[in-house]
This record gives C-alpha cells, sequence and structure tokens, in this order.
C-alpha cells in the first residue's frame, strides 16, 4: 500500500505545533486537524464511519503525539506524583501504568491522563488536553520536594484494533505478546527507541509506542505502515463514536475542573483512607459525604441518525424544565442508535427515565440507559426498542 495524498502544504503558523509525524499522516489522508495541548491533531481521514469499521474490525495508526508528557523525576518523584492525585499509587511497581485523575484544591478534575512508571524516581504523565506541565511546575514551587519537571521530546502513536496484537508481532516479534494490559517496555524498532505500553483510547486492543526522538517520526509511521498495511492497518483518527460507545470520557467536554470524580462515576480512582496527602483530599472528603447533586449517564436519543459529533452543549430537558446537559454524542452504525453522555440532575439519573433533548434539530425525546453502551465482553448494552418503549 502507498500512501494516498502527495504532501501539499497546509499554510499553519510556527505558534501550534506539529508533531512529528505530520507530514505522514498528510501523505496518507489526512485532510483536517483541530488543536490539542498546543498542537495539531488529524481529525479526518475521510468517512468517519469507515475509520470507525476499520478501527473495530482492523487496526488503525493514530497520530496522537498531543498525547505530551510531564516527565517527573528526582528523589522525591514517588511522593511528588502521589500529591497530584487521589489514586493510591503504593503499590504501583516499576513498568507499569495507571489511569489517574489529577484534581485541584476544590476536587475539580484538572486531567485525566495515564500515569507510566518507568523506574523508581522517573514517571511520565500521558495528558489529555490540559496545562499539567504549568500546574506540576507550580506545584513544585512550593511543595519542598527534591523534583525535576519538563517535557521530554516524546511523541506517541496509538495502533488500535483486533488485528493491532498481530501487528506488533510482526515488528517486534512474539515476545510483545507477554505485555500485560496497562504495562509498558523499552523496545526499539530498526534502532528507534521506544516506550510500548499495552494501553489506549478505543476501548478496542490496542498498543501505544511512545517515540523518543522526534527526528525519527517519519521513519517510524512508515515502518510500522509498510508492515501493519498488509496485515489490515489503515492511518486513522481516534474515533468519538467507539469511545462513546465505550464511555471513555473526552476532557473538556465530559469532564472539566467544575466535575469531580464522583459525579462520573470514578470513585474507584479516590482513596480518601490513604495516608498520603493529595490536592483536593479535604474537598472531595467533603463531596463524598455530603453526596453530588449531578451524575453522569448514557443517553439514547430519538431522531434522525446525528451527522457528527455534536459541537455545542445540548440542553436536556424533563418536562420542560432543563436538568442537564449533552456533554457527547454521536450516531453509531453499528447500534443503529444515537447516543451520549450527559451530565444529568441525580433526580433523574436512574436508568430508564425518559427526558428530551434540545439539539441541532430541535426537542427530541431520549432515555437514560447504563453505560457503556458497547459491553467490555463485545456485547450490545442498548436495547434496539424505542425510547418511547
Amino acid at each position: 500500500m502507498t500512501p494516498m495524498n502527495p504532501t501539499p502544504e497546509f499554510g499553519f503558523g510556527t505558534q501550534i505545533r506539529k508533531s512529528p509525524y505530520f507530514d505522514a499522516t498528510v501523505r496518507w489522508g489526512a485532510n483536517a486537524f483541530s488543536v490539542y495541548n498546543h498542537m495539531y491533531i488529524p481529525r479526518d481521514f475521510g468517512d468517519p464511519e469507515q475509520n470507525f469499521w476499520n478501527l473495530v474490525t482492523d487496526a488503525i495508526l493514530c497520530d496522537v503525539a498531543v498525547e505530551r508528557q510531564v516527565e517527573i523525576t528526582g528523589p522525591d518523584a514517588a511522593r511528588f506524583v502521589q500529591m497530584l492525585t487521589p489514586r493510591d499509587l503504593s503499590r504501583m511497581a516499576v513498568g507499569q501504568c495507571k489511569y489517574v485523575l489529577i484534581t485541584n484544591a476544590e476536587g475539580g478534575i484538572l486531567n485525566d491522563p495515564i500515569l507510566l512508571r518507568l523506574g523508581e524516581t522517573h514517571f511520565w504523565l500521558s495528558l489529555a488536553d490540559s496545562d499539567i506541565l504549568l500546574w506540576a511546575q507550580g506545584v513544585a514551587v512550593h511543595a519542598g520536594m527534591d523534583v525535576t519537571i519538563r517535557e521530554p521530546d516524546v511523541s506517541p502513536l496509538q495502533l488500535q484494533g483486533p488485528k493491532s496484537g498481530v501487528i506488533m508481532q510482526a515488528l517486534f516479534g512474539e515476545a510483545i505478546t507477554d505485555l500485560r494490559y496497562y504495562r509498558l517496555r523499552e523496545l526499539e524498532l530498526d534502532g528507534i527507541p521506544l516506550i510500548v505500553s499495552r494501553t489506549g483510547w478505543s476501548s478496542e486492543l490496542g498498543y501505544e509506542l511512545y517515540l523518543r526522538d522526534g527526528a525519527r517520526g517519519d521513519a517510524l509511521w512508515e515502518k510500522i505502515m509498510a508492515v501493519g498495511a498488509p496485515l489490515g492497518l489503515k492511518a486513522g483518527h481516534t474515533s468519538s463514536i467507539r469511545r462513546i460507545e465505550g464511555g471513555m470520557l473526552s476532557y473538556h467536554a465530559d469532564a472539566d475542573s467544575d466535575t469531580n470524580p464522583f459525579e462520573l462515576g470514578l470513585d474507584r480512582l479516590v482513596n480518601l483512607d490513604m495516608e498520603a496527602d493529595f490536592i483536593g483530599k479535604a474537598a472531595l472528603r467533603r463531596i463524598r459525604d455530603q453526596g453530588v447533586r449531578r451524575l453522569q449517564v448514557g443517553l439514547v436519543i430519538e431522531g434522525a441518525p446525528l451527522q457528527g459529533p455534536n459541537t455545542t452543549f445540548w440542553p436536556v430537558l424533563k418536562d420542560g424544565v432543563i436538568v442537564g446537559k449533552v456533554t457527547s454524542a454521536i450516531h453509531s452504525p453499528r447500534l443503529g442508535r444515537n447516543i451520549a453522555l450527559a451530565m444529568v440532575s441525580a433526580a433523574h439519573a436512574a436508568p430508564g427515565e425518559a427526558v428530551e433533548v434540545a439539539g441541532a434539530s430541535g426537542r427530541v425525546a431520549a432515555k437514560v440507559v447504563e453505560r457503556p453502551f458497547y459491553d467490555p465482553a463485545k456485547q450490545l448494552a442498548v436495547a434496539q426498542a424505542p425510547c418511547a418503549a
């Protein structure tokens, strides 16, 4: 397989950074970008529905270099990282990854990164879209700890989909099959230095390849595609369809600094009984004891298939009164339904609750359902019955 397009010249300025894979993604069909962590990220390789099917039936390679790394090193690195998150890290081993929340003093979520432990005193926070580098550096000023905090030359790719394991074996050999979920390994591909982890933002089998030399980005992309394309690999972008099916959060859409973990049902990521202190501990204890006034839910929305994701927050109404908002919505071709994540009043969060959504085409009926819409065993979790049933 050969790249789809010659490389055109995009009229971008220098204020927003390009990834090491930028030119490669354009050659392979990227034709639209957005900005994430002050970098351009490919958002369109043609038909988003085809991108979804490529992901769930074969495999896709995604430029996610925008997942910038905050590197924390030094004698107090472990203690400092624990201060940033309410998740108990006391048993986190070298070579392990964990999904964590970064909270502020009010218990609000500033980011939901993957934390990687590369050594006893060496950590990366692999970020969603927010300036956690500045936050961590600011916290360190008054923390009284011996740490160094910087952004390293690290740029991830995501190789995701059911065929990703076969492709990884072709790239790295049979030994890669021993890499467990949420574990990492230091590897090389023809001399290109990498950290490889069994993680990803797709709800599918997948790997992330963290390039440790930005000058090798083009070469890495082409090597992966040369091996993977004959096995079904396509160039692609992160799929809104699949991540909403899986109930996965998108920061700034489904969570922000005014959202706390209990509203999202992420109690498992908060340990208020551990001895270690962390930013927001007192506030989260208070929120836990008082209870929350709103909750994230799944919605099935009636009406014609949505032609793309929502670009504004749509009001959720009960008997004409606004009781919440849709944060992420999409049409799932696999489920044949419009599905959404929403934040609604706790009084209207029970599965089966009938509501309305004031979307782009006016008010339509909707129903609260359990998340995820497509469960980890890959079974349908959303009934095909109409909302009125």
